[in-house]
């Protein structure tokens, strides 16, 4: 699910991608090359989910942990969840336009943020500034208002196409309403990102603490653990651009035996990092917000998990927890004894290489933030050639 921390990271992992046109360290995604659903019938009659390994469909440079997933001793799980962030370099390839490998997925990609790009961000001919414009008149020019709106839209247009994707996808497919997904909520992520960077220090000044080194330095480490709590199916870059078919997968192995909400937990904890450096009023409303949506989230998420998995996800649920570590301490969740293992993949070292990369753009989206705050408004867009 893309939500607005989520897409700061992505551009810059995808920025990544793009340039460097490789995908040694690409964190790719539940392979089915690599991990194979077995389903069998129990003698119950009721189904369950066997994961192997397949053996390596070519040779290539080998990196511990990177290259090649090692598998963790799942003895004591129930087998009925898939194993998160597993990845073979052996088994991607470049591939040719139009199949299910990296070349469509960077065509997709470039694709959908073109769109974006023509359609929303560029004032000339997209509707970024017209849609903050009009928000903006609403609130009579109060950006605390401006930016409970967007806590409001985004979360409506987000998980309320997530919702109805049972159905969409009965009339467009898979694909296509993820692409129908996806738009909208670029283009809404983009428009609050920029619009919180242009106005964070509005607002009633509670204290400041960005020019103390000590507190900057909890805040980074707080906030660059916080992209390590991300929902698994984040991984699977081509099922997120549409170039495998979407699936609501059912996890069961790494950050899912921490917490079954990861990304509420990470939202929770890069909030409390910003809100730390920058004690204003617009952004503890801001904050509040995000943390408030993905707290929805949750339960939105287990919903949606149910009526795609049924018991297979309650007998999951009853072994995890929202809170981080509590079915742990319960005694509910066992962690493997090379549950390493399940963390040191390559998901995980593209992770870091993005929030880094993303700290040091920093700079670079406060410009971009102030460009478009003091651009003003340019009326209209593509469309309106179009249709007048």
């Amino acid at each position: 699910m893309i939500r607005v921390r989520e897409a700061t990271l992505a551009t810059v992992i995808l920025f990544f991608l793009a340039v460097t046109t490789t995908f040694a360290f690409s964190p790719v995604l539940h392979r089915h090359e690599t991990i194979a659903n077995i389903r069998t019938r129990s003698r119950s009659g009721s189904f369950y989910t066997k994961l192997h390994s397949a053996e390596p469909t070519k040779d290539g440079i080998e990196i511990p942990f990177l290259t090649k997933s090692e598998l963790s001793d799942r003895s004591n799980d129930l087998l009925i969840g898939e194993d998160a962030g597993v990845y073979d370099w052996n088994n991607e390839k470049m591939g040719q336009l139009f199949e299910r490998d990296w070349l469509t997925f960077f065509a997709a990609v470039g694709t959908i943020l073109t769109a974006v790009a023509v359609l929303w961000v560029y004032p000339p001919t997209g509707y970024a500034d017209d849609f903050t414009s009009l928000l903006d008149g609403i609130a009579g020019g109060n950006s605390h208002i401006v930016t409970l709106m967007y806590g409001i839209i985004f979360p409506i247009v987000h998980s309320g196409l997530a919702s109805l994707r049972p159905y969409g996808e009965k009339v467009v497919g898979s694909r296509t309403w993820r692409v129908i997904f996806a738009f909208p909520s670029l283009c809404l992520a983009y428009s609050w990102i920029t619009y919180f960077i242009a106005h964070a220090h509005d607002g009633l000044q509670f204290y400041d603490l960005s020019g103390s080194g000590t507190a900057h330095s909890i805040a980074w480490i707080i906030n660059f653990a916080s992209f390590f709590f991300l929902y698994p199916s984040v991984f699977n870059l081509k099922e997120v651009a549409a170039v495998e078919k979407p699936k609501i997968h059912l996890w069961e192995t790494g950050i899912i035996r921490i917490t079954r909400h990861p990304q509420f937990v990470g939202q929770g904890m890069w909030s409390a990092a910003h809100l730390a450096m920058v004690g204003t009023s617009f952004t503890a409303l801001t904050m509040a917000l995000l943390v408030g949506h993905h707290w929805f989230a949750c339960w939105n998420g287990d919903r949606r998990l149910y009526d795609e998995h049924g018991e297979d996800f309650n007998k999951i649920k009853e072994r995890t927890s929202v809170i981080p570590f509590q079915a742990i301490i319960e005694g509910r969740q066992v962690l493997p004894p090379d549950y390493y293992k399940e963390l040191l993949r390559a998901p995980y070292a593209l992770i870091a290489v993005g929030t880094i990369g993303a700290y040091f753009a920093h700079p670079y989206m406060q410009a971009g933030a102030a460009l478009v705050k003091n651009s003003g408004l340019t009326e209209g867009g593509i469309l309106n050639g179009i249709f007048s």
